[in-house]
């Protein structure tokens, strides 16, 4: 039987390297995001907290579900006050009534979280108070589309400990500090990095 030289051999894995290198280059993104079926109809539809730039795309994704009749309601994931003490709630209703109008501002209402709320899992407790509260049975998660695998995973587990009668559905939108190619830019490719270790650990239980 013919043995093979550590030269091929090294080829051969330097090859399947170059494959998998361009695959996660082209498919990368794939890994993160998750589709969900849209239901016909939710209670409300929950918008996750995120930066500035994400947290308008993601609010702008959840109020068109109240335009398009899919929820009754949004719930809007808030810190209680601002780094400086400033109260969030009126700052964050007069942004809503100037950008959507009173009608629709009138049917968005606040999870208010205390500062020690800094990771998705902790945000997921903290508004499953609020989920309750308003006795909410289905609810869509709206979230930036590279969240939305990891933000569904977490989700999934808190409802199942907390309240496994509620159906929940993730909806990502398109967040502009994710743009694709990923790799061929500075912040999508630090959000891609972040995101992937987060799903990984989330994936093995953590």
């Amino acid at each position: 039987m013919p043995v093979r030289s550590p030269g091929r051999i090294l080829k051969w894995l330097l090859a399947l390297l170059v494959v998998a290198i361009l695959g996660l280059l082209y498919w990368g993104s794939n890994l993160l995001i998750a589709v969900d079926p849209l239901p016909a109809h939710v209670d409300a539809a929950v918008v996750l907290q995120g930066s500035i730039v994400a947290e308008k795309a993601r609010l702008a994704g959840a109020v068109s579900f109240l335009q398009r009749g899919i929820a009754d309601r949004v719930l809007v994931i808030i810190p209680k006050e601002s780094y400086w003490g400033q109260s969030i709630p009126p700052v964050a209703r007069a942004y809503l009534e100037r950008t959507y109008g009173p009608d629709l501002a009138s049917r968005v209402d606040f999870c208010e979280t205390n500062a020690d709320v800094n990771s998705t899992v902790q945000e997921a407790d903290a508004a499953m108070g609020c989920v309750q509260q308003h006795h909410w049975r289905s609810i869509a998660i709206v979230t930036s589309s590279y969240h939305t695998r990891r933000a569904g995973m977490l989700w999934r587990r808190t409802i199942k400990r907390l309240d496994p009668g509620i159906v929940v559905a993730t909806e990502g939108v398109v967040d502009p500090e994710f743009q694709e190619p990923w790799w061929r830019h500075r912040q999508a490719a630090k959000i891609w990095l972040a995101e992937s270790l987060k799903l990984g650990w989330t994936t093995l239980g953590g």
